[in-house]
């Protein structure tokens, strides 16, 4: 038995404009023009602030810890809507860990958030970028940075640890917190993480762009601290 593939027909019109959205997403990738920033924008709903974006995240937070999650936006209904564009209401800088998923600890779904995940939760070059993208094009209203307890990569920064390949980098830049918390009361490895958690904060809000929102009243930059025992986030500040 013989079986017919559908032939696909391509009009110059179409061939023209497939090619035209490729090099769009080529120079996207290796640069954000002024232009093309405007033109990637995507509507954001106003009503939403940045203090009703952070009591949405704690909102949705609470209802985890209480075992009472609504599971929001994860319908497939939801997945073609936000197939067509994105505009989180909130984005996270989170540790990369396993145990502390965002869109699970905040009850959030498809299209509502825009996170970074890296080992410590650091803002490096690379993750600033992608959340001055997330705010000022997406329209995030506002950043948390999330650290967690027993954050391993902060342990490690703790003891010193000899570390192959890339890993060290990683402590490189949590080893300043580790420093700054020495002396003070209470658990080491959680003071060494809030302080962590601050001092990220305070590089992302050293952003002329990130800044810029700031003083607009269109963002907010908090940092958190995740209980790992109990599901809880807490303002660090």
């Amino acid at each position: 038995m013989s079986i017919q593939h559908p032939q696909i027909n391509l009009s110059r019109r179409s061939l023209f404009k497939f090619g035209a959205g490729a090099i769009g997403t080529g120079v996207l990738t290796a640069g954000l023009g002024s232009n093309l920033l405007a033109a990637e924008k995507k509507p954001v709903d106003e009503d939403i602030t940045p203090d009703k974006a952070l009591q949405e995240l704690l909102d949705g937070n609470e209802r985890f810890v209480k075992a009472k999650r609504r599971n929001p936006h994860q319908t497939h209904s939801r997945l073609v809507e936000v197939a067509k564009g994105q505009k989180p209401f909130a984005s996270i800088l989170s540790c990369a860990d396993s145990r502390v998923p965002s869109e699970i600890i905040f009850d959030q779904g498809l299209g509502d958030l825009f996170v970074c995940r890296v080992a410590g939760n650091i803002a490096t070059v690379e993750e600033i970028g992608s959340l001055e993208f997330g705010s000022l094009v997406l329209g995030s209203k506002v950043i948390m940075v999330v650290g967690h307890e027993r954050c391993g990569a902060v342990q490690a920064a703790i003891k010193g640890a000899q570390v192959p390949g890339q890993i060290g980098s990683l402590l490189e830049a949590i080893k300043p917190s580790v420093e700054s918390s020495k002396g003070e009361s209470g658990d080491k490895l959680e003071n060494a993480c809030k302080a962590n958690v601050l001092a990220q904060v305070k590089k992302l809000k050293s952003s002329t762009v990130l800044s810029d929102l700031i003083s607009a009243e269109k963002l907010k930059i908090v940092g958190a601290y995740y209980d790992l025992d109990t599901g809880k986030i807490s303002i660090v500040d």
